[in-house]
């Protein structure tokens, strides 16, 4: 599923995404990663990390759920588990970076109760990312 949200950004955004995240970043305590399946296969993914830049932070990545599992309401279950791994870990808050070229993953965030904050990490500079956090 990783490589096929690569490919995402690549035909969004001519190229991959550029947030280095090495696996051993989502083990616990510092980190989650859930995977979601329908009939045995794999359809929903999604993680946190701690956020070094701010404090009681957890910062949301690789959220992807595949093309034939779309309109479900999957990704909200697998956001709104990010959420909750994330509370009893005991951090506050959740952060995420998301492209302008993502208008669906905008609306599930900001629909879910995110809101616009400024561009932190590698896309502090990038006129393509929204950052967005939600207190937990």
């Amino acid at each position: 599923m990783i490589d096929d949200l690569q490919q995402v950004y690549v035909e969004r955004y001519g190229g991959v995404d550029i947030t280095p995240v090495d696996p051993a970043q989502f083990a616990a305590p510092l980190g989650y990663f859930v995977i979601g399946y329908l009939d045995g296969v794999p359809v929903a993914c999604g993680g946190w990390r701690v956020n070094d830049e701010i404090d009681d932070a957890a910062e949301i990545k690789r959220m992807y759920v595949v093309d034939s599992a779309r309109g479900r309401g999957l990704s909200r279950q697998v956001l709104a588990h990010l959420e909750t791994t994330a509370r009893e870990a005991g951090l506050r808050r959740m952060v995420l970076e998301t492209g302008v070229r993502q208008p669906e993953a905008i609306s599930l965030y900001t629909t879910s109760g995110y809101e616009r904050i400024a561009n932190f990490g590698v896309y502090r500079d990038d006129p393509n990312s929204r950052c967005f956090g939600k207190p937990l």
